[in-house]
């Protein structure tokens, strides 16, 4: 079925990063794909790369900075802008790839919060969008002395990576999908002050432009999702006219690795399909 698979290099704000291809035999469209915080693209390689393969279309991904195979400290990157521009690399060179055919932007997680804001911000270059579990707001209130702390710290030493203090079993209600999480020795549990902050800023002012959205969008988040917060996802629904929401009862954070996966992975197909 897949008659190319490469790896690629480039260089986005003095940084390396890799960049991953996979093209299948007859392909009718592009996916762009942002992964989340703290993993790397090579975790959806199994599942919705797989599919998104297998319903001929060609997937894009990149490791982003301090993650994966990309160079840069652990947890850390230059900036929130920095973030934008290694993704339009990348949606730019899909474009070189395949001049004729549309191409989709696809986040999980901090890669949604991405995906959104680059779709508010370059209206016109991709045909729509899949978010899944967007962190557009945390769906827990950390302690008030380590906000207090981070925010001193993005401030003097905005590079200083600390634990995430991630809750794993709240990626997937599947124990295996767990143990593959803690045993991925690519996945780190690293953050910086600048890797948060802007992040969860620039959340914020997605939830306040989303009626100035003009990408088709496809919003689905898990009711059950203790790190992100799905009411601010459903608020950033109801704020757009361009968006289809779709919720999964009890889903944890990682849908394409959870219980529903399969639910999951036919609803972005379809959506993507129709499109």
């Amino acid at each position: 079925m897949i008659i190319c698979y490469d790896t690629f290099k480039f260089n986005s704000n003095n940084t390396e990063l890799q960049g991953y291809f996979w093209e299948p035999q007859k392909t009718k469209a592009v996916v762009v794909l942002v992964h989340g915080m703290g993993e790397h693209a090579l975790r959806f390689e199994d599942s919705v790369i797989k599919y998104m393969l297998e319903g001929n279309y060609a997937v894009l991904a990149l490791d982003l900075y301090g993650h994966g195979k990309s160079k840069g400290k652990r947890g850390h990157c230059p900036s929130y802008q920095s973030l934008l521009d290694a993704v339009d690399v990348l949606v730019n060179k899909a474009h070189e790839l395949f001049l004729s055919q549309p191409i989709y932007l696809y986040g999980h997680s901090l890669g949604a919060n991405i995906a959104i804001n680059y779709v508010l911000t370059h209206p016109n270059k991709v045909k729509g969008l899949v978010a899944a579990s967007p962190l557009l707001r945390l769906a827990f209130e950390p302690p008030k002395w380590k906000i207090s702390l981070g925010k001193l710290l993005f401030k003097v030493l905005p590079s200083l990576t600390l634990a995430s203090e991630l809750d794993v079993d709240a990626i997937s209600r599947d124990p295996l999908e767990v143990k593959r999480y803690v045993d991925d020795a690519l996945i780190h549990d690293k953050v910086s002050p600048m890797y948060l902050f802007p992040v969860l800023e620039a959340g914020e002012n997605a939830l306040l432009k989303a009626n100035e959205l003009k990408t088709p969008s496809l919003i689905m988040h898990g009711t059950a999702d203790r790190l992100t917060d799905h009411k601010a996802t459903v608020d950033f629904s109801n704020r757009s006219h361009l968006t289809e929401l779709k919720l999964f009862e009890d889903g944890y954070h990682e849908l394409h690795h959870d219980l529903c996966k399969e639910e999951f992975i036919k609803t972005v197909l379809n959506w993507l399909d129709k499109q």
